[in-house]
């Protein structure tokens, strides 16, 4: 009887300078959530490019999450000066991430994307970013309250209409939920080939789906990997990745021998 082997999902790292060294690093909720709420053992993807063979890598994985993190897609990506408001940067990960997405939808891998890797996602596809939203008028102020405990931080925040219809929709089976809001960007341009599954009340897209996706995509602007065990609709959505990813890999270990 063949051993039951886990799928291996990919995280691309985020990069830091300390005593003059760089280092590659995932949260730990991250790694948390892929494990225990997708089933699924994760490994992390250094932001090595071009020194790692990223199809050969890819070749590997049954699946990809891409992580929020504290840095910023550089603005030039989409087409735009940088400015103070739009920093930190992690040029790095920038290198990893435009590249691996293109790759992981072009071979139908699944793909969940979180904060940056949702804003990442819109990048990849020709969309555009906004800074500072709570600037604007009319904006809610997305950012998580300065001095207060991690669970303050990461708590509801606001609601988000569920788009009627979508993808979404059919999984969390509800017209509306909560969602913790830990960011100051978000999506200026819609990329085209992009579906808006979720807004904010001031009408900030806060989830999305990639049209006539060989596979699963799916992007959004919360935390759902927060301490994922104790919320229904960020289990639901993790699973649905994790059995994507179950379904990948099973077609994956069949196709070689499909042609005989």
């Amino acid at each position: 009887m063949r051993a039951f082997v886990q799928p291996l999902v990919g995280l691309p790292a985020d990069t830091h300078e300390a005593g003059g060294f760089l280092y590659h690093s995932i949260g730990d909720k991250y790694v948390r959530a892929v494990a225990e709420e997708a089933h699924c053992v994760p490994v992390m993807l250094p932001a090595l490019t071009p020194v790692v063979d990223l199809d050969h890598a890819l070749d590997h994985l049954d699946g990809v999450v891409m992580t929020g993190s504290p840095s910023n897609v550089h603005p030039p990506r989409y087409g735009e000066p940088p400015t103070t408001d739009h920093e930190p940067y992690d040029l790095h990960r920038d290198d990893l991430t435009l590249k691996l997405i293109e790759r992981c939808v072009a071979r139908a891998i699944p793909l969940l994307c979180i904060c940056r890797g949702f804003q990442e996602l819109n990048v990849a596809f020709g969309g555009s970013l906004e800074t500072e939203l709570q600037r604007g008028e009319g904006r809610l102020d997305h950012r998580a309250p300065r001095g207060q405990p991690l669970a303050v931080r990461y708590g509801p925040a606001h609601a988000v209409a569920i788009t009627p219809g979508g993808w979404l929709e059919t999984l969390l089976e509800t017209p509306e939920i909560l969602v913790n809001s830990i960011h100051r960007q978000g999506i200026r341009r819609l990329a085209p080939a992009l579906q808006v599954e979720a807004t904010a009340p001031d009408g900030v897209i806060e989830a999305v789906t990639l049209r006539d996706a060989p596979g699963f995509v799916f992007g959004v602007q919360w935390h759902p990997e927060y301490r994922a065990w104790e919320n229904p609709y960020s289990r639901k959505i993790f699973a649905a990745f994790g059995t994507a990813v179950r379904a990948y890999r099973e077609q994956r270990r069949v196709a070689p021998s499909a042609g005989g």
